[in-house]
């Protein structure tokens, strides 16, 4: 059976993959702090505490099972805090990541599958293509960079076989209904639009108005986690199969402006929830769309749920559910 470590697997995006991989058949090990991560996970999978920056404690669990394979999600993952606190990015995400790739060393594991970005290419021409140089704009991007020059590093001089997938903005919420975003202070767009029109919040706040794009907000190509999720389980097979060290965008090549899925959500939910207008906040990019040829010629990806209204309404479920359990209380 084949056995995966997955770094952050509690998480939003991690949780929605080991339910995948358990599905598969898979053998997971979760290794979470659960900084932000769900301990009340649904989902078949051995569920071990530790922090990325014990690496005592990596090498201990890595070595105990011998995974076949490690998928790191576990990062910080905010621009704007990471633009206020630049060395807690760059600890967590880089030194995070050294730790472990050095325990996989140091037990002779070398299968690799790396949560990258969309941040990495920073003010590009759209559609990106992963050919072209980065130049990210905020230090998330530029420590998720920093990683991608380091595992081609670590690839060409170590015999690491590693893909990393750049994610573009990944949104709902597992049709099923078992998964979502749990995170409390959650900052995706999606999330907080559906949170607002659930009553979680009491307003939505545009941030720039005045970029060069037709409405004057940002534009982002937004990517189903359960869809991603299948980018991660063909990325695994992918390796195990000898694949070559690589990088694949993972979006569906469309752009929504952020008053788009504002008005997308309104329409979706019913709910007429309030927006409020303010300044740009600092490390946004204008425009951020995949081109994701390469994805779909060598892995044969094929992106489900390409539609902005079903991503939008399988959020809203998940935290209508949610609420439930809340009692409606204002997270903001």
């Amino acid at each position: 059976m084949t056995k995966v470590l997955v770094t952050g697997g509690a998480g939003y995006i991690g949780s929605h993959v080991v339910k995948l991989l358990s599905k598969k058949g898979i053998d997971v090990i979760v290794y979470d702090n659960f900084s932000t991560g769900n301990r009340d996970l649904r989902i078949p999978a051995k569920i071990i505490e530790g922090d990325i920056l014990d690496l005592d404690k990596l090498r201990s669990v890595i070595s105990a099972y011998m995974p076949d394979a490690i998928m790191h999600f576990a990062a910080k993952i905010v621009v704007p805090e990471s633009v206020k606190f630049p060395l807690m990015y760059y600890n967590n995400n880089v030194l995070g990541t050294l730790n472990v790739l050095t325990a996989m060393k140091q037990c002779n594991i070398n299968n690799f599958i790396f949560s990258s970005t969309a941040a990495v290419y920073g003010n590009q021409n759209c559609p990106v293509v992963e050919t072209m140089p980065l130049a990210p704009i905020n230090p998330y991007g530029k420590s998720k960079a920093i990683v991608e020059e380091i595992l081609q590093d670590c690839s060409k001089a170590e015999g690491l076989k590693y893909v990393a997938l750049r994610y573009f903005n990944v949104a709902g919420a597992d049709p099923e209904g078992e998964l979502g975003e749990t995170k409390k202070d959650a900052t995706h767009l999606i999330t907080t639009s559906v949170r607002t029109a659930v009553g979680k919040r009491n307003k939505i706040t545009v941030f720039g108005t005045d970029y060069p794009t037709p409405d004057g907000t940002c534009i982002r190509d937004y990517i189903h986690v359960m869809v991603l999720a299948d980018a991660h389980l063909l990325a695994l097979e992918y390796l195990l199969s000898g694949g070559e060290s690589t990088v694949f965008n993972c979006g569906y090549g469309k752009g929504f402006s952020v008053l788009d899925i504002i008005n997308a959500t309104k329409s979706v939910t019913g709910v007429n929830f309030k927006v409020e207008y303010s300044g740009r906040r600092e490390g946004d990019s204008p425009k951020l769309i995949a081109d994701v040829t390469k994805i779909k010629t060598i892995l044969g990806w094929k992106p489900k749920y390409d539609d902005i209204k079903f991503i939008i309404k399988t959020a809203w479920e998940w935290e209508k559910d949610m609420n439930q359990f809340t009692d409606g209380k204002l997270l903001v």
